[in-house]
């Protein structure tokens, strides 16, 4: 289905593979990702040792994990950006098969680890939380199912597609893991739009996700208090949500210092869900704009790489990836600054987490995969003679 072919610079034999891989690949992406990297091991640097002190562990033990984990994802993200869009596929598919199995058997053997939600398996010395390796392995399958149903012959593949999105989604509302659920069905939405769905079918489906939330809102005391939290133009200053847009109207344009944020010694997730909240108030509105930057360039200049590509499996996938990836990290900021309810969800290669970051690294690795240039007819000379 998919055929390989490198750079923009027609292949030359005996070409090494780094020298043609650093030819094709997105390098302004790349950039932006290692510098998201790197201001996370900042803003850990700040956040993570009051929890560590709570803890009773060294100081930086937070930040150290995330280095390790980190680079354990970068290296990963290096090795996928290195494969075909072919191997990627089969090996999204085989990611896919693993991942929705133990997300099945999380009722059985996950725990929650106190938190009311049964997300994670407990290794001992770490835990991992399945879902994460859902999304880029679920974006590849729906992808490949919605590519396979433009051939000539082909099998339903958008209908199949979206039977095996209401069963995920079955499996995630039952832990309960909204954040993620409306995640994948948005990535799984984006490309169902590109692969030419019909407007009823897409205006369908977001009645049914209104509907989803009514039924979750009147049958959840959890979400519901979410949501109620979310109206109430009061905030509880002594709530997460309170902390943190404390923080954030104290940071200002410039912050108020580093090493001088008290968000951190209030907020239990301020090395994850609410670490947004830690580089407004420490550097300002000046480092929050950097970071929106760096996500809008990589999503941008993906899409502007993807729009180009003429395999259609390419092109739905690494749409998929982008989608997913740029909502994340605005879903994470939009909870920040109050903009969207509370939701248990990292901001993509910077907060603290290994099971993210090393699920990022696999979903960022594709997603540069599949958008490195290569020696093709773009769209618009297909156009052109179609045209003539």
């Amino acid at each position: 289905m998919t055929e390989m072919v490198y750079g923009a610079i027609p292949r030359r034999d005996g070409d090494p593979i780094l020298p043609r891989w650093w030819r094709t690949i997105d390098r302004w992406s790349v950039s932006c990702i290692l510098i998201l990297f790197g201001i996370g091991l900042l803003l850990g640097l700040a956040a993570s040792p009051p929890l560590a002190a709570r803890n009773g562990l060294p100081s930086f033990h937070y930040v150290e994990r995330q280095l390790l984990f980190g680079t354990i994802a970068l290296v990963t993200m290096f090795a996928t950006t290195m494969m075909s869009p072919t191997l990627v596929r089969r090996l999204g598919v085989i990611g896919f098969g693993f991942a929705f199995v133990a997300v099945v058997m999380l009722p059985v053997l996950g725990t929650d680890f106190s938190k009311g939600a049964v997300r994670w398996y407990s290794l001992g010395f770490a835990s991992i939380q399945p879902s994460e390796f859902l999304k880029p392995g679920f974006i590849i399958v729906a992808a490949w199912l919605m590519a396979a149903s433009h051939e000539l012959n082909g099998p339903p593949g958008k209908a199949m597609s979206l039977g095996l999105l209401i069963v995920i989604c079955a499996f995630l509302v039952t832990q309960p893991d909204y954040g993620q659920t409306a995640l994948i069905a948005f990535g799984w939405g984006v490309m169902y739009f590109l692969a030419g769905a019909p407007i009823t079918v897409l205006v369908t489906l977001v009645g049914m996700v209104f509907m989803g939330m009514t039924v979750a809102y009147n049958n959840s005391e959890h979400v519901a208090r979410r949501i109620d939290g979310f109206l109430n133009p009061d905030v509880d200053p002594t709530t997460q949500l309170g902390y943190a847009a404390n923080a954030i109207r104290e940071g200002g344009f410039f912050g108020v210092g580093v090493g001088e944020g008290q968000v951190k010694w209030s907020l239990p997730d301020a090395h994850t869900d609410f670490i947004i909240a830690v580089a407004a108030e420490e550097y300002g509105l000046i480092l929050v704009l950097i970071i929106i930057a760096l996500y809008a360039t990589v999503v941008v200049r993906s899409f502007m790489r993807l729009i180009q590509e003429r395999d259609t499996f390419i092109r739905l996938a690494g749409a998929g990836l982008a989608a997913i990836f740029g909502v994340q990290a605005l879903i994470n900021m939009g909870v920040a600054v109050r903009l969207l309810p509370a939701k248990g969800m990292t901001l993509p290669f910077v907060s603290y987490g290994g099971s993210s970051l090393i699920a990022g690294g696999i979903a960022l690795g594709m997603l540069l995969a599949f958008t490195r240039t290569r020696p093709q007819g773009k769209m618009q000379d297909v156009f052109n003679q179609r045209a003539g």
